[in-house]
């Protein structure tokens, strides 16, 4: 009988154990719902009145700034100064550029002028030259017409030196030799022969150039 009875009792000892196990695992009426809806409450009924907003405050207005102070007679002195030697340097510059411009123009002119100078010396030259050989052919040509003369009978040559011009008979006859020039002198026109004589006199007697 006793090995029976002892697994009886455990096991009514076990279930008495779960019931009072449940009876403390297990919350009351209204449980934690009903304490949380309470404390909610309970804080609401005793939280002080919510403020009303205030506005927001204007922003401060920034400081004035001070007005420079006047300059002093001193600092109106030094920027008087200073404006002084701008302006006389300005002055000196402009007056240097203005000499660098005139010397430049003078290099120039002076340039050109020797240039021109040169070209004049060459046309000279030039010139000089055409005058000689024009010279030499003008003497030749007048030697020739005196040879012409000088060959022809003095009665004849007189003949045309007669009626000949002034200036191209005194050409001829200062070209030809004095014995053949006498003969046809001898033989002109008395007043034509004093007249070419004393031209002939004249051209002689002018310095020659």
């Amino acid at each position: 009988m006793r090995p029976r009875l002892l697994p009886a009792a455990l096991v009514a000892v076990t279930a008495l154990l779960a019931v009072k196990l449940q009876g403390i695992l297990s919350p009351p009426a209204g449980g934690p719902q009903g304490l949380a809806l309470v404390a909610p409450a309970q804080a609401s009924s005793h939280a002080p009145p919510a403020k009303a907003s205030t506005p927001a405050a204007a922003p401060a207005p920034p400081p004035q700034a001070r007005p420079p102070e006047p300059p002093s007679a001193e600092q109106q002195a030094e920027r008087a100064l200073l404006e002084g030697l701008r302006a006389r340097r300005s002055e000196l510059e402009a007056r240097e550029q203005a000499l660098a411009a005139r010397e430049l123009l003078a290099a120039a002119t002076e340039k050109r002028l020797g240039q021109r100078i040169e070209e004049l010396a060459a046309l000279q030259q030039r010139l000089q030259a055409f005058d000689r050989t024009l010279g030499e052919r003008e003497e030749a040509g007048w030697r020739q017409m005196v040879k012409l003369y000088e060959g022809m009978r003095p009665r004849d040559a007189a003949a045309i030196f007669d009626d000949l011009e002034m200036p191209v008979l005194l050409q001829i006859l200062d070209r030809m030799g004095e014995r053949k020039a006498a003969p046809v002198l001898g033989a002109m026109k008395p007043e034509r022969a004093r007249t070419i004589t004393s031209e002939l006199a004249r051209l002689r007697a002018r310095p020659v150039d």
